[in-house]
């Protein structure tokens, strides 16, 4: 079983600039998990999303990640600073929607659209909710200009 001190490294080298040693790092993590692992296969499927080099691989681990995270309880996160589960949903929904719209399937992009910001109310008050909001705003945004545009 991947633990997290492995996970938290991978993602480190990832966040870090080794973007190809984050994503080897990350993968033999995930070799490493049981089905069972909601949270760390979570934490590590939506890190690997943004390591792909093709959009399809990307989408791919961002649906992994967000079916994962629909069995992830608070607790479960907590060894990686996360103190409510729910409150991963709103940015899993957002890189989601964001591929979508990127691949060209726009009413699975304004679901996720929608799903996210129907969550974002349990986003805490700081960077990293503010930053989830944002995208949601530019989400939304894009998937206007592309509708209507």
């Amino acid at each position: 079983m991947a633990d997290w001190d492995e996970i938290l490294r991978a993602v480190g080298l990832a966040l870090g600039g080794d973007r190809e040693a984050g994503r080897e790092a990350l993968v033999i993590a995930w070799e490493g998990t049981r089905e069972s692992d909601h949270a760390q296969r979570c934490v590590i499927a939506h890190y690997l999303a943004d390591l792909q080099a093709s959009l399809e691989d990307e989408v791919l681990w961002d649906e992994v990640a967000l079916a994962e995270h629909a069995h992830v309880a608070d607790a479960d996160l907590t060894p990686v600073g996360v103190s409510a589960a729910a409150s991963l949903g709103p940015s899993l929904h957002l890189n989601l929607g964001d591929g979508y719209v990127r691949q060209g399937p726009l009413r699975e992009a304004e679901g996720e659209l929608d799903k996210g910001l129907q969550t974002q109310h349990v986003l805490p008050a700081d960077g990293y909710g503010d930053m989830v909001r944002g995208g949601l705003d530019r989400l939304r945004s894009r998937l206007h200009e592309a509708t209507t545009g």
